[in-house]
């Protein structure tokens, strides 16, 4: 297999992307990706699939692929032309190329297109590509089939928290009296008298490190997942401790978000860490999904929204009798246990796929 070395404005072309304004969003099935994900959906695309788009201003480095028409955000960067190379080859040679070095910009991350032009690029021909993509999208489509997955069993979850406690039709409802939106024998309860609450507590940055040293150390939302949390940072500094199973919630803005450890981690003031005091934990945070309904509801600030320790254990809520919660999680903790299967999946294929994706972009392994 012969590889080719080209200049990158040889390679592909790249185009700035549209102004869509968040309040000029309609309502749509159309995403509109911005410089690392998904921002919001709109009705009317700009460019037609295949897409393969990346960070312009803000986040630079992440490459985003799509097969359904798109608006490319002006935070991003879309491909306008291939010149003849596979799309989706395309999509994963950008992610080796270390876009984030790119960065002409002072306060805010921008992509120096001009540098990057002219930057040597190595490319085999046009079959060798779609070989190379069609391997390292095998382990995408495995990925996403388990995403697929695990969606399914969040709304199973979801949804059978809402028919139960929220439209109050759960099992013997028939039978039961409701005053003021209350059944009888249900109570309400401070969230303080349902859950042991731990703030968390940031300890100096000298303490932190990326090399696995410690423990993982969280303090905000950047590396919530859809359920679970992921790990970057570490800290040797054991100050205040989220144990594995915990429930993650963030008390800085934004306000509510909701994850879950896997692991002992430690956790900075930006979170606070919930267990259930009944073992109800797959309730618990259903529960706090439902009462969290939308990010920031409670907190205050001049300049970001943030909620004390009285404010946060004062959240009231209502506590059904034991036995249904129990009905409750003998449904939904087989659901549970299968997104934490499904997510470590997922993390052993990207580790797998992570591992080839520079050997055969660099023509070391041959296809």
């Amino acid at each position: 297999m012969k590889w080719q070395q080209v200049k990158f404005k040889n390679f592909i072309q790249l185009q700035r992307g549209f102004d869509l304004p968040k309040s000029f969003m309609q309502e749509g099935e159309v995403p509109v990706l911005g410089s690392n994900c998904i921002i919001g959906y709109h009705n009317e695309a700009k460019v037609a699939p295949p897409g393969v788009v990346t960070g312009r201003s803000g986040t630079l480095g992440l490459v985003q692929y799509t097969d359904s028409p798109y608006w490319p955000h002006n935070t991003a960067l879309w491909v306008k032309d291939f010149k003849g190379n596979h799309p989706k080859f395309v999509f994963y040679k950008l992610q080796t190329l270390n876009l984030e070095t790119f960065n002409g910009g002072v306060s805010v991350p921008t992509l120096n297109r001009n540098v990057l032009d002219d930057r040597e690029v190595s490319i085999p021909d046009h079959e060798a590509q779609k070989r190379i993509a069609d391997i390292l999208s095998t382990y995408d489509d495995l990925i996403e089939n388990n995403r697929r997955r695990m969606a399914l069993l969040e709304d199973v979850a979801r949804q059978l928290y809402r028919e139960w406690f929220v439209r109050l039709r759960f099992p013997g409802h028939e039978h039961t009296r409701i005053t003021d939106g209350v059944p009888e024998g249900w109570e309400r309860k401070r969230l303080g008298e349902m859950a042991y609450i731990a703030m968390g507590q940031s300890p100096e940055s000298t303490y932190y490190n990326e090399h696995g040293e410690g423990l993982p150390f969280h303090q905000g939302v950047t590396n919530f997942g859809n359920r679970f949390v992921s790990h970057r940072v570490y800290c040797t500094a054991l100050n205040r401790i989220a144990e594995a199973g915990d429930i993650l919630c963030s008390v800085r803005a934004p306000v509510g978000r909701l994850n879950v450890t896997l692991d002992r981690i430690v956790i900075g003031r930006g979170l606070a860490a919930l267990r259930s005091q009944t073992q109800n934990q797959s309730f618990l945070f259903q529960q706090l999904r439902a009462h969290f309904f939308k990010e920031d509801l409670i907190g205050s600030g001049a300049i970001f929204v943030s909620v004390t320790k009285k404010e946060f254990e004062n959240q009231e809520l209502v506590d059904p009798p034991g036995r249904l919660k129990r009905a409750f999680e003998d449904v939904i903790v087989p659901c549970d246990e299968q997104l934490r299967v499904l997510h470590f999946q997922n993390e052993k294929l990207r580790t797998a796929r992570d591992l080839l994706l520079p050997r055969l972009m660099s023509g070391e392994i041959a296809v």
